[in-house]
């Protein structure tokens, strides 16, 4: 099903409501939205607010309130325990109370992390994300997930904290670098199979809106992954075990379009879709420029071992999987079937 974009006039932001009753909170996706920060802080309430910032201070909006900015570096070895603890020192160290802020500017890790700091530190202090990626502008910083990584997998721990505001600016895209963008496209492929509808040529802050409608509407109905929710993890099973597996050497989004492609020939060998459907993946996967192969050097038993760490995977190998009835979260998959789909890779 293909998520509509909200009409608007040309000056006003896409916005996009994560519908969640008293913790409802607004997406606003367009150039220059990084300046409606004070607006957002005001609206909350805090008086106070710490910027954690993967930013130079030029990016680094003033949020209107007294503040300091804590910096940050995006990328996954920072993505651990440590720096949640040293986060929440600084929030301690500045004073920060319950009824102060938060405020995150950077890629998708640095959501992820001061995310959870901010769920953590006194139990919960609100929290504000300004993703400056693509990766982040289209998946991470929406939904309240927030997680950080142990040497034995991705994402394991973590709690369900909701921002109070999300901003995409668009204007911070003009300064990634290429890799950036492979890296937010990865996530954009796989939104094509599960509702989001073929976005491979339409402009950027389009793609970005639909995208987040689509998690907007997902995460409004199975706020804590209890069912529907699972539709959203499409291509990251093999994504996760690939970025462990190559000690992060490949981007969270290349490896999810290198999953997405592994998703379809899985439910091929399973004969839930069709040869045609499992071909599809492979061409808009492709179409976005991404790689649609397995790494070299990587080991199938060190990926299978890997993925059985999923989170997901409560009763075996399990993965979400297009099939007759639509994406699904499918459990006990046979390793044979898993060995076959990777060899095809």
């Amino acid at each position: 099903m293909h998520t509509p974009v909200p009409d608007r006039p040309a000056s006003e932001p896409a916005r996009v409501e994560v519908a969640l009753g008293e913790r409802s909170y607004p997406v606003l996706i367009g150039p220059g939205v990084r300046h409606r920060l004070p607006a957002e802080v005001a609206r909350i309430g805090a008086q106070r607010v710490v910027v954690v910032s993967a930013r130079p201070p030029e990016w680094t909006p003033d949020p209107g309130v007294p503040h300091r900015v804590v910096p940050a570096r995006d990328g996954e070895h920072d993505k651990n325990l440590t720096t949640v603890e040293q986060l929440c020192r600084a929030f301690a160290e500045f004073g920060l109370s319950r009824t102060d802020a938060v405020v995150s500017c950077g890629g998708g890790t640095t959501t992820d992390v001061v995310g959870l700091a901010a769920g953590l530190y006194h139990r919960g202090v609100p929290v504000i994300h300004l993703p400056t990626s693509l990766l982040a502008q289209v998946d991470a910083s929406v939904g309240g997930k927030t997680a950080v990584n142990l040497p034995e997998g991705k994402n394991l721990v973590g709690v369900y904290w909701q921002p109070r505001a999300v901003l995409c600016d668009t204007e911070h895209l003009g300064t990634l670098p290429q890799r950036e963008w492979r890296n937010g496209y990865g996530e954009i492929a796989r939104a094509h199979f599960i509702g989001a509808g073929d976005l491979r040529d339409r402009p950027v802050a389009e793609q970005i809106a639909a995208s987040v409608a689509l998690k907007a509407r997902v995460v409004a109905a199975d706020e804590r992954d209890s069912g529907l929710r699972h539709i959203l993890n499409y291509g990251h099973t093999l994504g996760h075990a690939l970025e462990r597996a190559t000690d992060f050497g490949l981007r969270h989004g290349e490896a999810v379009g290198v999953g997405t492609v592994f998703a379809g020939r899985l439910a091929g060998v399973g004969v839930w879709i069709p040869a045609d459907r499992v071909a599809e993946h492979h061409d808009v996967v492709a179409g976005y420029g991404l790689d649609t192969t397995l790494p070299g050097g990587v080991d199938h038993d060190e990926l299978i071992t890997l993925m059985r760490r999923d989170k997901k995977a409560t009763s075996g190998l399990s993965f979400v999987l297009d099939g007759p009835g639509g994406v699904e979260l499918v459990a006990r998959v046979p390793e044979a079937a898993v060995r076959t789909a990777l060899s095809g890779m």
